[in-house]
């Protein structure tokens, strides 16, 4: 398919003319009540019974000093800045009331734009989960002034809109005319995503119940929740499908989520209704059958939906929802993914393993990344899976703590859209207004929720991340303090600060943790298997002030882009290292003749000075999680011509085997080496394998040998 115009690309145009494994299967239907009008900042419905692992509550975990705090704090700061009242300009003007005289934020929440209030609505979910976080008074009368003030623009469109509305719980900051045109199939950008737009608001609204205990919020919410049913119930499934079909028009976020979210609170069978109307079956259908259908299509436009594929089969228990979900996150982890996690070129999924074919500096929209870990999350309450685990930690280490900029801010969320990974690309920030400024603010306020998890009947806790961090579990009275420098490297230490009782601790050992994984409790080493990508247990009776040590060493590794193992990124334990470098094109990198006996990367990418920094030919590489305007190489060009072992300089071509694999590269996987002669033996075996293959002439490889036999390489 040809390539549309971006979203990014609009706000630039315009920028420049104008001023300024199988799920469980069991389900049953919610059927909670509606809240009570004395919610209270816990009023999220209990989990569904589909899930065998729950998170716990945004407030019950707080974060402990380090980088993700600091990040966390500059995102704060914009949060109790910015005045609510610009917030609200798109929405007030649209109802007919005083606007107070404040500007609309600008980018795409202008008073003209045809996506205006989607960044409300994401504001709505910062200034929630801060208040969670916190428990800062004044951001709790923010928090319900927003809601105050949108419950008055609903009930202004319900009595006096022009036009008016089809039903008086329509909500938005444009007029209803955004839906009607969609219904007749009109093409962005005269229609820009109005249900993406009504997403944000309404989830919005739902944190600020949920997370802030705001009644009013879901009052609201649910008569949204009711229009949404009046427009789309009576709508023919063909109309739908095609709707939903439309490039970015089309485009509803996760309103299928939502408004199974929205039933889960209020038990209304019109609220699920809806939210089924939201299946966009080729896809789903495609996804649930395992077939590869994303090339070509819009990232973020389509991730979202996958899940509220999970959450329509929690309380439809059709498998269908889960086997889309799950294979779908499998076409895109991996086969789409760049080394930091992101995924999408110009807002696109590309072809399968097209990785180099696609670097340059409009790589992984951020809000794709946002809504991947969301649905990783949500996969991980079914099944937990450590592959979920690992993608989260990726994702959330190296593209969404590097996507804030490290200055201070009360202005703009400065956070990144795309995040380019070609050679010399450099990051973008500020965003004010668009879909990833909204997301964006939403990144920093919640690093929290991922890293302790627990299981359905309580009796196991899930330490998934190992971030400085404090639990409080009331249920079985514990408050469990985690220290740590992550992401550096260190020992990670959990104390039970209060409580005691049977649990079982699972420990999640990363797969980057191919160095050891070792596990103390009260200074005694403990007797486990350590597996990297998996979780270990261990089962005891806990007691006030038992401590739980870990040490995972870094090492430094490569990891290769699939579509040409020799461009490659260079990772230190979870950390992705980045060249620095304004060079336009790849730089070249070559290792294995600096090799020891060990075969060990340290040998030859040295420590610069200052944790996570090293330098290698010339250059300094550091953890890109530093967010500043420095030109990077998240991507190398491998060069390893020739089979050399240290100064011992066979003359022989490094050739490859049919999988990309050099000679070099199959020999060195081997190491470490604990001899001389063993490395030799190792040469010799090789070299016959590879003359066996037609890779080598017996010349060559009787060469490569005596190479070796003369190389005397040290430990």
């Amino acid at each position: 398919m040809s390539q549309p115009p971006t979203r990014r690309r609009l706000l630039s145009l315009a920028a420049g003319t104008a001023a300024a494994v199988p799920l469980v299967h069991a389900a049953t239907p919610a059927h909670a009540a509606p809240a009570s009008p004395a919610a209270t900042p816990s009023a999220a419905p209990a989990p569904p019974p589909t899930w065998a692992v729950r998170p716990f509550a945004l407030d019950q975990v707080t974060l402990g000093d380090g980088v993700f705090r600091r990040k966390r704090d500059l995102m704060l700061d914009y949060a109790r800045s910015y005045p609510a009242d610009r917030i609200l300009a798109v929405f007030r003007a649209n109802a007919g009331l005083d606007t107070r005289g404040a500007r609309p934020p600008g980018g795409w929440e202008t008073s003209d734009g045809n996506l205006r209030g989607h960044f409300g609505g994401h504001f709505l979910t910062l200034i929630a989960q801060a208040y969670a976080d916190t428990r800062e008074a004044a951001l709790k009368t923010k928090l319900d002034y927003l809601v105050g003030a949108l419950g008055e623009c609903q009930q202004a469109l319900a009595a006096h809109g022009s036009p008016k509305p089809s039903h008086p719980g329509f909500l938005a900051a444009y007029p209803e005319t955004q839906f009607i045109l969609l219904e007749s199939y009109t093409t962005y950008p005269t229609v820009w995503a109005p249900y993406y737009t009504c997403h944000k608001i309404m989830r919005g609204l739902l944190d600020a119940h949920t997370l802030g205990g705001n009644a009013q919020a879901l009052t609201i919410a649910s008569k949204m929740g009711d229009w949404v049913h009046s427009r789309l119930g009576g709508l023919p499934k063909a109309q739908l499908e095609r709707m939903w079909s439309i490039y970015i028009a089309g485009e509803y976020g996760g309103m299928n989520e939502v408004m199974a979210d929205l039933y889960a609170l209020t038990g209304r069978q019109e609220h699920l209704a809806a939210a089924r109307c939201f299946d966009n079956t080729a896809l789903l259908d495609a996804c649930a059958e395992d077939r590869d259908i994303l090339s070509g299509r819009h990232a973020n436009q389509h991730i979202p939906q996958f899940t509220g594929y999970v959450r329509l089969f929690d309380h439809t228990g059709e498998e269908r929802y889960a086997a889309a979900a799950r294979n779908f996150w499998g076409m895109v982890v991996d086969p789409r993914m760049y080394s930091h996690g992101g995924t999408g070129q110009g807002e696109m999924f590309r072809a399968r393993g097209a990785i180099v074919a696609t670097l340059d500096d409009k790589n992984a929209e951020t809000c794709a990344t946002y809504n991947m870990l969301k649905l990783s999350r949500q996969l991980f309450f079914h099944e937990p899976d450590p592959a979920y685990m690992d993608y989260y930690e990726r994702g959330l280490t190296n593209h969404i703590l590097a996507s804030r900029r490290d200055a201070p801010s009360t202005t703009s969320p400065e956070v990144t859209y795309f995040v380019g990974m070609g050679p010399g690309v450099v990051r973008e920030y500020d965003n004010t207004g668009t879909c990833c400024g909204g997301t964006g603010m939403e990144n920093h306020t919640k690093y929290q929720d991922s890293v302790y998890f627990r299981s359905a009947d309580g009796t196991a806790l899930y330490v998934n991340l190992y971030l400085a961090s404090t639990l409080r579990w009331p249920e079985r009275g514990f408050v469990i303090e985690q220290t740590s420098d992550y992401p550096a490297e260190g020992v990670r230490t959990l104390t039970f600060r209060e409580g005691g009782g049977q649990l079982d601790l699972r420990l999640r050992v990363p797969s980057w943790a191919t160095g050891g994984f070792t596990v103390t409790v009260n200074g005694v080493r403990q007797r486990v298997e350590a597996v990297p990508g998996s979780y270990l247990t261990l089962s005891r009776n806990w007691r006030r002030g038992d401590r739980v040590r870990i040490s995972a060493p870094y090492r430094l590794r490569i990891e290769r882009a699939l579509d040409d193992p020799t461009v490659q990124s260079v990772f230190f334990g979870p950390v992705l290292l980045v060249a620095r470098s304004p060079e336009a094109g790849f730089r070249t990198f070559s290792f294995y003749k600096d090799f020891t006996l060990r075969g060990d990367l340290a040998d030859v990418i040295r420590p610069e000075g200052r944790p996570l920094h090293f330098t290698t030919h010339g250059l300094t590489l550091a953890p890109f999680h530093i967010a500043d305007d420095t030109r990077y190489h998240a991507y190398f060009k491998r060069a390893e011509p020739v089979v050399v072992f240290g100064t011992a300089d066979s003359g022989v071509p490094n050739r490859a085997r049919a999988d990309g694999a050099t000679f070099l590269d199959v020999l060195w996987q081997q190491a470490p080496f604990t001899t001389s002669g063993s490395f030799v033996r190792a040469v010799r075996t090789l070299a016959d394998g590879w003359l066996s293959e037609g890779l080598f002439t017996r010349a060559e490889r009787d060469r490569v040998v005596a190479a070796a036999v003369g190389a005397n390489l040290r430990h």
